[in-house]
């Protein structure tokens, strides 16, 4: 993984240039990531000059990219087009695609400045009174939020961004996330390309073009990092 002083770099090649923009966000969930263990993911955001962002995520993989076989999944599990909370996509790494259903509410930032977050207790208390339905009674009548009420925040960790347009996506970007390394004694750089389309097709030569671009310049990590996964493990 290339560190910050890779970053212009990494911009000059896709393109991508302009001010780097800060974001804090922490995952919550408990000790045991009871959450997460259900496909689950819940999140508090802040970036700067904005209200807070609550991200109640559930992930589905796509085995062997079989997206209607993971549609069926969902489909069965309550999740379909009719259901107009939840924003559907396909999220595509190194190698592994995962379908996700993303409900998404806002939280004013009165009395927060920059990207600061509110401590764990209060960010609990918002989510849990936020929790969308399907999450509150996933596996019975109000586990969701009974889960959330015992979670605590993972992280906070501040990231910066870079935003921009990138072939035929108008939506790409360069995230620079610090995180601790896995003993806890220092700090790691996860640098990572995203981009947006609608049109499998266009994502499919964007993937492919992302990586040989990457590859080339030897900033190539092969394989798939998950920061959420990364976030919760080490904080």
């Amino acid at each position: 993984m290339p560190g910050t002083s890779r970053c212009p770099a990494i911009s000059t090649a896709f393109g991508i240039t302009g001010s780097a923009k800060a974001r804090s966000y922490e995952y919550y969930d408990t000790d045991a990531l009871d959450l997460n263990a259900e496909g689950w993911d819940v999140r508090l955001r802040h970036k700067s000059g904005s209200d807070f962002e609550e991200t109640y995520k559930k992930r589905l993989p796509v085995v062997d990219g079989d997206i209607d076989a993971a549609l069926d999944e969902a489909n069965a599990e309550g999740f379909d087009s009719g259901d107009t909370n939840y924003d559907a996509q396909v999220d595509w790494g190194y190698a592994k695609q995962t379908l996700s259903f993303s409900n998404e509410k806002s939280h004013s930032a009165s009395g927060y400045s920059g990207t600061s977050m509110p401590s764990s207790s209060t960010g609990r208390t918002w989510l849990v009174n936020e929790i969308p339905g399907k999450l509150d009674d996933w596996l019975s009548n109000n586990w969701g939020s009974d889960t959330l009420k015992v979670s605590r925040a993972h992280g906070p960790v501040t990231s910066q961004v870079w935003s921009g347009a990138w072939e035929s996506s108008d939506d790409a970007g360069i995230e620079v996330l610090p995180v601790k390394n896995s003993t806890g004694t220092g700090t790691e750089y996860v640098v990572e390309l995203s981009f947006k389309t609608d049109n499998y097709a266009d994502a499919a030569q964007l993937h492919a073009d992302a990586i040989a671009v990457a590859d080339g310049h030897g900033w190539l990590y092969h394989g798939d990092i998950l920061k959420t996964q990364l976030i919760l493990d080490r904080y």
